[in-house]
This record gives structure tokens, sequence and C-alpha cells, in this order.
């Protein structure tokens, strides 16, 4: 390695380990092109700040917000949507992995009312308005947190766009009718990305 490259691999891994931050995976995200914000994009690309209290972004999911421990979830925040914005939709996926060709999908709650831009840690229902959406083990389902198994490390994208339109009952059955309803109406979209592993045996 050329010595300018290696003082920035250096410097990079250096920089992360100072700030507590983890490292994210090298090995490419084999569901990246299957991932929501990918397939319903922002009308010009407008962005959404996204942060969650529980870690940064691309740094490690705390244990007590997986399958693994208490399954809690890690609370969510997001800047406000442009104006137009009637709902919001949240999903999270594991892009490290495929099931029946796609990502995993952990959880999705939709119909998020404009005037709501947070979403408190330990949530355990839907607030009013809003409904679960569907995940991997079937139509409006509640949290789902990481359950990774042994090997590198997942990511877990904790995705928000904020909508021109309502999702509706009728579009909540799966994944793909949900993500056609959402074609089109996206004004502003981000993400936060959380690190997930097994415990350590």
């Amino acid at each position: 390695m050329r010595p300018f490259l290696r003082a920035v691999v250096v410097s990079t891994f250096a920089a992360s380990a100072l700030s507590g931050q983890a490292a994210p995976p090298k090995d490419p995200e084999v569901g990246i092109a299957q991932l929501a914000l990918t397939n319903a994009p922002a009308k010009g690309n407008a962005k959404l700040t996204v942060t969650t209290p529980a870690f940064k972004n691309l740094s490690d999911i705390p244990f007590e917000n997986t399958q693994y421990e208490g399954n809690k979830f890690p609370g969510l925040e997001w800047t406000a949507g442009p104006a137009g914005t009637k709902t919001y939709v949240v999903i999270m996926q594991d892009t490290d992995i495929l099931r029946n060709g796609a990502p995993i999908l952990h959880w999705t709650m939709v119909d998020i009312p404009a005037s709501t831009t947070k979403l408190p840690a330990g949530m355990t229902d839907a607030p009013p308005g809003t409904m679960f959406g569907p995940n991997i083990r079937g139509a409006m389902q509640p949290y789902m947190g990481p359950r990774t198994p042994a090997g590198p490390k997942h990511r877990y994208h904790l995705q928000v766009f904020a909508l021109d339109n309502s999702v509706g009952n009728e579009s909540m059955q799966t994944y793909d009718a949900m993500l056609a309803a959402m074609k089109g109406h996206v004004l502003a979209s981000g993400e936060v990305i959380g690190l997930g592993s097994a415990p350590a045996k």
C-alpha cells in the first residue's frame, strides 16, 4: 500500500476508535438495490435528517434494542418535511442478507401525522392515527429489532419518508403494496444506519 493511502486508512480507523464509532462493514450490501430509499426516491432528492438517541449513524446498535435482549424500540427523530407533507412512513431493513430475494424487513410504521417528527424510545403501541405496517412476520407488526447471525456486522437502515398522501389500510398487507402506494409521493427522505452483531460467546 502506498504511504499516502496507508495514512488515510490508519487515520480513518483511528478517528473511529477515538469517537467510539465502530467501523462499518467492508462487504457490499447485497440488498442495497432493494432498499426502500432506492426504490421510492424523493422528488428533487430532498433530504430529512434522521437520528436516534440510542446510537450514532454507522455505530453499534445497543443489545437492548435487539431481539437478543429487550427488543426495545430505540426511539427516532427527524427534521420536518417540506410544505405539502401529509404523513410520514418509517421502514427498517437489513440489507446485508436477502430472504426471498429481498432485504429482511424488520419494521414499518405508516400514516404518521405531519405534526409528528419524533417516536419515543421504548414505544410499544402505535401512536394515535398511525399504524404498524408489515414486516417479515406479516401485516401490522410491532417493532422487531435485529437478530444478527454470528459473523460480520449487518447494516440496519431506519428510513423516514415524508409523503404528500396517506398510505392507507388497503396497502398495508404487504411491503410491495405499501411501497407501490408511496412511489411518486415522496417529498423528502433520510435515514440513520445502525450496525448489528451477535453477542460474543
